[in-house]
């Protein structure tokens, strides 16, 4: 076993005292070198704090809020024991597993068991950069004592280069971000560029104040400390006392400067953002570099959601000033694969929290297992796909005559034959007409997948809600063996026998509320379907022949569709197609040959 070492914070160059605004790790975990270990964040910069090498965490001695400068002792670690095995291949296992625990973490917590090998990519192009944006760089304390801030404007006039100062242990970093435009006007210490490494994001200021003449670099480009970002044509008014001016500006509350317009637009354009932002299927949506870069999080969040790819700018950040934190992303992506849809900073609002029991006696029931499954999934499919529902009345006085001349033969077989058989029988037909209606919208949105099978899901009540049972290939069985199937599956589900392959594959839905009553309703679509039937209690009707009125069993149908990919021709059409066969009692009675 390795003796215990101190871990220490290493050269921040201008900094000291600076903010611990998140802890990374905590003690016992295992750690590969260049692990962040805490974050930091000033006025002008992000960053990680790494581990110095492998090994196990034994103490993280500072907080979030503490404050801490170079050379300052953060916790201790047992170098080396990274895992139980001693060999090189066990070390690399290990510091494998180490780059993706975090990653795991999140697929575990969403229920995700599709594997991680799609974000490969992602993994080795973050590692690729780091170790480009890295040199060595021995820390000292002469090296301490050379370091000194940029020199500020004097007042001197004319025109002056502003360059990248020290940047510590980083070379060939990546712009990220160009602030400022030919004919700014900038003061000492306004941002210039953005720069990110694999552990900093940081604003590199102007050292003198006046007007960009002209930029050196632009966004994408790789600058090293000495690198000339701007010429800058100095104002020869401007203080040496930079401290005082700033101190001036705030008593005097001058109006916004270019910077503090160009940060507003900032915000703006993140909120637009993240309004526009909506999940959809369980799809993470694209990632707009433009919005990630501006996004506030420390440089291991932005690893973690380039890992998982999530964007940035859609993530409602919870830490201080809005930050972007690790449970944000891991939250971001458990909504998207649970189907919460709205989560991405498109929050609908929230329903007023109320305390009942101050108007009167209250009882307070938990919800069943079955509300808590389908009541996301339910809200998921309201609120993103565009809901319709045609009403249509299917005349059905012939088909009950032959169902009741059918019941007793049918009933000595051990078949109860209900409406909803011959419902679903003359389903079968109207599919078959009317395709798009079995089919669905692909992942992307970019194509409609026909289904070439016929699986129709029907909602059973039970003492604990609402559950789907599906009957499979239910085009390839006559009116009896449907009524079979539901008699089966029905009694399946009050008794909360359902297997999960029972309730699974649907390629329509319907449900029938016809033994209970009501005229008409709006069925909610079982997403990924594009459709549901809904069928209410049939009831005598006056209907006009052409010469006079007959009294009519009527059966109210409510077909709610996917507006996306049907339109109401389409449904009308269907309705129209359904009710017909409904009143061809000998096609539906007829045997599967």
């Amino acid at each position: 076993m390795s003796d215990s070492k101190d871990i220490t914070v290493p050269d921040l160059g201008d900094f000291s005292d600076v903010e611990v605004i998140e802890v990374l790790v905590g003690a016992g975990d295992t750690v590969a070198r260049e692990d962040g270990l805490i974050t930091l964040e000033t006025d002008k910069a992000t960053m990680d704090i790494p581990s110095p090498e492998d090994g196990v965490i034994d103490e993280i001695t500072v907080k979030t809020g503490d404050r801490v400068s170079s050379g300052d002792t953060i916790g201790r670690m047992r170098a080396g024991e990274s895992g139980d095995s001693d060999d090189g291949a066990g070390d690399k296992e290990d510091d494998e597993a180490g780059e993706r625990s975090e990653k795991d973490s999140v697929a575990d917590e969403a229920g995700d068991t599709s594997g991680g090998d799609s974000d490969s990519d992602a993994d080795d192009a973050d590692s690729s950069d780091g170790d480009a944006g890295k040199k060595e760089k021995p820390a000292s304390k002469d090296d301490d004592a050379d370091t000194k801030p940029p020199a500020k404007s004097s007042g001197q006039g004319g025109e002056q280069s502003v360059k990248v100062p020290d940047i510590g242990d980083f070379d060939d970093v990546d712009v990220i971000e160009v602030l400022v435009r030919e004919g700014d006007t900038v003061a000492v210490d306004d941002p210039l560029i953005t720069l990110e490494t694999d552990k900093a994001a940081m604003d590199v200021p102007s050292t003198v104040a006046g007007t960009i003449k002209s930029l050196k670099v632009k966004a994408g480009d790789k600058v090293s400390e000495g690198s000339e970002i701007a010429i800058v044509a100095a104002d020869a008014e401007a203080p040496a006392d930079s401290d005082k001016k700033t101190s001036d500006s705030k008593q005097e509350s001058p109006p916004e400067t270019p910077e503090k317009e160009r940060k507003a637009e900032k915000s703006g354009s993140r909120e637009s953002s993240q309004k526009a932002a909506t999940a959809t299927d369980g799809k993470l949506p694209p990632i707009d570099e433009s919005g990630f870069s501006k996004a506030h999080a420390s440089p291991s969040v932005r690893k973690l959601a380039r890992e998982l790819g999530v964007d940035l700018a859609r993530v409602k950040g919870s830490g201080p000033k809005d930050r972007v934190l690790h449970d944000d992303v891991k939250k971001f992506v458990k909504s998207i694969i649970e189907g919460g849809g709205a989560s991405g900073g498109v929050a609908l609002p929230k329903v007023p929290s109320v305390d009942f029991a101050r108007f009167g006696d209250i009882d307070s029931q938990p919800l069943t297992r079955i509300q808590k499954i389908s009541g996301p999934r339910l809200q998921a499919s309201w609120i993103n796909l565009p809901h319709v529902t045609q009403h249509d009345l299917a005349d059905i006085t012939e088909l009950e005559e032959r169902r009741q001349k059918l019941k007793g033969p049918a009933k000595e077989q051990g078949i109860s034959l209900t409406p909803l058989a011959f419902v679903m029988k003359a389903c079968i037909s109207a599919l078959r007409e009317f395709p798009k209606v079995n089919a669905s919208l692909s992942g992307d949105g970019e194509s409609l997948v026909y289904k070439q099978y016929y699986h129709l899901g029907f909602a059973a009540d039970t003492e604990n809600g609402l559950v789907v049972p599906v009957i499979r290939d239910a085009d390839k069985m006559d009116i009896y063996e449907i009524a079979s199937q539901l008699g089966e599956l029905s009694e399946k589900a009050r008794d909360g026998k359902l297997k999960a392959d029972q309730m699974q594959g649907a390629s329509f839905t319907i449900s029938s509320l016809g033994g209970i009553g009501g005229t008409a309703f709006t069925p909610i679509i079982n997403a990924p379907e594009v459709a549901i039937l809904g069928v209410s209690r049939s009831s005598m009707q006056p209907v006009w022949d052409g010469s006079d009125f007959k009294p009519r069993l009527m059966l109210p149908l409510s077909f709610s569709y996917d507006h996306r990919v049907i339109d109401g021709a389409y449904a009308v059409r269907f309705t129209t197609h359904l009710a017909g066969q409904l009143a061809d009692v000998d096609s539906l009675v007829e045997a599967i040959p």
